[in-house]
């Protein structure tokens, strides 16, 4: 189907994938993570050591490619590939839903969504496809077609809503945070910002816990633990917030405005140290502004946390277990110009590159 902004997609890659090697060259503190990066683009190799597999190579190859602004892909379980684009410019309001073929990435894409704005998560739930726009959630037939707004008007951080994340029989997305429209009993998804919500099939939509400035992706590990990437996204104190990786303790405050980053107490807004050590830690902490846009569980190592850093243009790995010093844990794990989403396909991990137009899959090399 020949369409206007879709773009062309190939594979590239296929017989010579690319190796990229990880570990010790990349553990080192958050605050030491450019340098980092620079050191292990110019290493030729890496050892890796991983509990489960000892170590490893890491395979990479480009699956899909000519992609306009990708911002979330959602395996169907048709196997279908289902694709949120820009389409253009953030405010174009060009935005497409795409369905591509994983067996025949060649093949033109069909495009099923136009003229979406903003389209920055989408998920295949109870056999609909779901798409988080700007400021309304929605759903839609596998084909497009049918398609009704099922939350309009939600409030935001003044760009944009997250990602969308399939949990069991609910799906979880949320309403990012303006602090004029923090509230301290959830209501809905039109009057309370900084909040995570789940909807059932039937239609329910119910708070899940609050206190974020914009809880961007989710995902469930093996252990049953809810993770949550952070946005912070402002300045507290008039020094910038942290951007943070935190498990979800549900139905509780998480803390924003008045606890920001690892726990740090904000004066303006009424935090105190005790109130503040009363929250759940952060898992891991990231510079101010690395955006961190998606996370997933590493399929070849339950242990581990897979993030993608928007801005700071690299994954990273972070333990699931507990630490004292949350920066010390989070290490390189590969690279991309603007890492966006992660998606786990079978034992490999597909990363939605926005500003590459890409998806590569990345997988250990046996």
């Amino acid at each position: 189907m020949q369409t206007t902004g879709a773009g062309s997609i190939g594979q590239t890659g296929a017989t010579t994938p690319r190796l990229w090697k990880i570990g010790p060259c990349a553990a080192a503190p958050w605050v030491r993570l450019a340098m980092v990066v620079l050191v292990c683009l110019m290493i030729a190799s890496c050892t890796a050591s991983d509990p489960e597999r000892g170590t490893f190579e890491l395979s990479s190859a480009v699956v899909l490619e000519g992609l306009n602004g990708p911002t979330q892909l959602a395996v169907g379980d048709d196997g279908m590939w289902y694709i949120a684009q820009l389409g253009g410019g953030e405010n174009d309001r060009a935005g497409q839903v795409l369905r591509v073929d994983p067996a025949t990435p060649a093949a033109q894409p069909v495009v099923l969504l136009a003229g979406l704005d903003k389209p920055t998560g989408i998920a295949v739930f109870d056999n609909r496809l779901w798409v988080m726009e700007r400021r309304a959630l929605s759903n839609s037939e596998l084909d497009g077609t049918d398609r009704v707004v099922v939350v309009e008007d939600m409030v935001f951080n003044g760009r944009s809503q997250g990602s969308l994340t399939v949990d069991g029989d609910r799906l979880l997305f949320n309403t990012s945070g303006r602090i004029s429209e923090r509230t301290a009993e959830p209501q809905d998804p039109q009057q309370s910002s900084g909040v995570l919500w789940s909807i059932t099939a039937g239609g329910v939509i119910e708070p899940v816990a609050s206190g974020f400035k914009h809880a961007y992706a989710q995902t469930r590990g093996p252990d049953g633990t809810l993770w949550t990437t952070e946005l912070a996204d402002g300045t507290y104190d008039g020094t910038p917030a942290l951007d943070e990786l935190v498990a979800v303790n549900e139905g509780e405050d998480h803390g924003w405005p008045a606890c920001v980053g690892n726990n740090r107490p904000v004066v303006e807004y009424g935090g105190t140290p005790q109130a503040c050590a009363a929250i759940a830690q952060s898992q891991a902490v990231f510079a101010s502004g690395a955006t961190p846009t998606s996370v997933v569980i590493a399929p070849w190592n339950q242990a581990t946390l897979l993030v993608a850093l928007w801005v700071e243009g690299v994954v990273v790995a972070v333990p699931t277990s507990p630490g004292d010093a949350p920066a010390d844990a989070v290490t390189v794990f590969a690279e991309a110009e603007r890492p966006q989403h992660l998606v786990v396909d079978n034992q490999r991990v597909l990363l939605v590159d926005h500003a590459g137009g890409v998806v590569t899959a990345l997988q250990p090399q046996e």
